[in-house]
This record gives structure tokens, C-alpha cells and sequence, in this order.
């Protein structure tokens, strides 16, 4: 009896469930002057500083050298093949990488397919200027601009993604 007591309890709290459909959200381009790293967000989660985006890197492209702060990221490769010229592994279609807190990494995409990747981060990117100096800290307000930005000036519908 207790346990459905404890169930009943629950459901009175629980936020509901939601399926966002990929298709339904554009490629926004993840940097003002970048016609090469395109991004998809899926969640922002303003209460922990949670944010999952599927990453678009055009062939051969990549990003700057990066740190991640304020917590881990776990990316699932979707499509093409990446790698950090700071590690020896590759990620290809099916490969988790798992990045704890104050990884510094630069990424780079091989072969000449698009990579396609979903990550998911907390706390912010920082990337860094070739002086080693923060030129831009991108974290979930960051992203969460651009997609608005993005879609008010292409007029694509915005989809409600914060949680």
C-alpha cells in the first residue's frame, strides 16, 4: 500500500515527459563567421546548466582548442569520424566518448564525410585564441541565443526546448 501511495505522491510532482523531433529544428550555425559547425539543440535545462545539442562539423573542418568547465560531456557518434589531435583514439559512427571537467581538447574532423555527433554538456566551453587567452565562453545561454537569434531571423517556428 505504501508503494502506491509513494506513486501516487510522485505523479503529482513529475514534469511531463516530452519528444522533440529533430527534424523540426534547423542547423544553426554555432559561431557568427563559421560556415562549417553547424548545431541542433535539443534541451536546455536552466535549473542544473544542462544542454544537449547533435553537432554538424563540415568535412575536414573542426574547431579550436577548447576546455570544458563545470562539468563532464558524453558525445554518441552519429555519423563521420572525429578525433582531438590531443588523444589517440578516433570516434566513428556508434563510439561514446566520455570528457570529464577541464578536458582541454582541440577537434578535428577526418575523412570526408560531415560529422555528425550528439553531445551532451554542462557548465560552459571555453575556447581559446591562438595566445591561449579565452576568446569565447559558450555555454547554454550562448546556445540558447543563437537558436532564438536564428530562427526569428530565418522565421522558423521556435520550438519550446528549456526545461
Amino acid at each position: 500500500m505504501l508503494a502506491l501511495d509513494l506513486n501516487q505522491f510522485t505523479e503529482k510532482f513529475t514534469l511531463p515527459d516530452q519528444a522533440i523531433d529533430s527534424n523540426d529544428i534547423p542547423w544553426v550555425p554555432t559561431f557568427e563567421d563559421s560556415d562549417a559547425v553547424f548545431f541542433k539543440p535539443v534541451r536546455f535545462d536552466l535549473t542544473t546548466g544542462n544542454w544537449i545539442h547533435i553537432s554538424k562539423f563540415v568535412a575536414g573542418k573542426g574547431n579550436t582548442r577548447h576546455r570544458h568547465t563545470g562539468g563532464q560531456v558524453v558525445a554518441y557518434t552519429l555519423q563521420g569520424q572525429w578525433r582531438y589531435l590531443e588523444r589517440e583514439w578516433v570516434a566513428k559512427p556508434g563510439t561514446v566518448i566520455f570528457e570529464p571537467p577541464g578536458d582541454i581538447h582541440t577537434l578535428v574532423v577526418d575523412g570526408d564525410q560531415d560529422m555528425i555527433t550528439l553531445f551532451c554538456l554542462s557548465g560552459v566551453i571555453q575556447y581559446f585564441d591562438e595566445n591561449g587567452n579565452v576568446a569565447l565562453n559558450d555555454d547554454l545561454y550562448y546556445r540558447m541565443k543563437r537558436y532564438h537569434d536564428y530562427c526569428e531571423q530565418n522565421n522558423i517556428p521556435i520550438q519550446n526546448l528549456t526545461f
